[in-house]
């Protein structure tokens, strides 16, 4: 029978590739790692692991193990830090990933206002794209996920569920003033992410021409430099320019594009306590 050991061990074999670097982590010894990746073999009756020379590897079936017994683990734990909460938001911990236009505005204040109402509760954060949030949630790695979509994006998966928490404004930015989309039909354009670079291409169509991305990068800070250097014309949101806007640069808003800015979680309701308490924080925030 499989046990949280036997899991506990094979998702630490399959975040490292090697026996010995898991035996590391768990404080175990390498003959307790492999005696443990037998039993869970015997358990469910198939192979989860090969020996590569002196590596190993893990089977189909191992990789599907593993990736749930992360999603479990990181469920048990949450689950744990999260009862201790329960009783009056006193304590416990609320993970949260988000880009970094969204950390450093609406995040920050979030977490103002929740340290706050609830100075028990540990709020750590994760800078990352929206794709990269929604992996760490289905692994149960964070406790919220926040992102954008536009509005003729397709929907996420199964298991997530977006609170609507604000919309954020897209703008123009290149170096003159009351600017326009058609204006730079031949200009050189400064690609970001690949969500950004998507609503980028179609705010151009809707113009009647596609963008010649000449440039490329996702650093507000970096983007805006090459603007105002004359390298290029891009679009940026609303919290980009808020977390940081070059004196050199004009913003022309784009009112057709606005991008929705989405509060995830994962799995059934109800979340957490200290989750939910996020999320009302961060709705705040936005509307503030």
């Amino acid at each position: 029978m499989l046990n949280l050991v036997h899991l506990k061990v094979l998702a630490a074999v399959a975040r490292h590739r090697s026996v010995t670097e898991a035996a590391k982590e768990l404080h175990y010894s390498q003959p307790s790692v492999s005696h443990h990746l037998a039993r869970l073999e015997a358990a469910v009756g198939v192979k989860v692991v090969q020996r590569i020379g002196r590596g190993i590897r893990l089977t189909p079936e191992g990789e599907l193990l593993a990736g749930r017994a992360s999603e479990i683990l990181g469920r048990l734990d949450a689950a744990t830090t999260e009862l201790a909460a329960q009783v009056g938001l006193q304590s416990g911990r609320v993970r949260v990933a988000a880009n970094s236009s969204a950390l450093s505005t609406i995040v920050t204040k979030a977490a103002i206002s929740l340290t706050e109402a609830y100075p028990g509760i540990e709020l750590i954060v994760f800078d990352r794209h929206p794709v990269e949030a929604l992996q760490m949630l289905r692994r149960s790695e964070i406790d919220v996920a926040v992102v954008f979509r536009y509005a003729d994006a397709p929907g996420e998966d199964d298991g997530l569920r977006l609170v609507h928490i604000g919309d954020d404004p897209i703008y123009l930015i290149s170096q003159r003033p009351d600017d326009s989309i058609a204006n730079h039909r031949q200009s050189g354009w400064i690609g970001g992410c690949e969500r950004c670079l998507d609503e980028l291409t179609t705010v151009c169509r809707r113009e009647g021409f596609t963008p010649r991305i000449a440039s490329h990068s996702d650093d507000m800070v970096v983007v805006q430099a090459l603007v105002a250097a004359g390298v290029g014309v891009t679009t940026l949101p609303g919290l980009a320019l808020q977390a940081h806007r070059h004196p050199d640069i004009h913003a022309t808003r784009i009112d057709s594009s606005p991008r929705r800015l989405h509060a995830v979680t994962y799995g059934e309701p109800p979340d957490p306590p200290a989750a939910t308490a996020l999320i009302q924080a961060l709705r705040d925030s936005v509307s503030s």
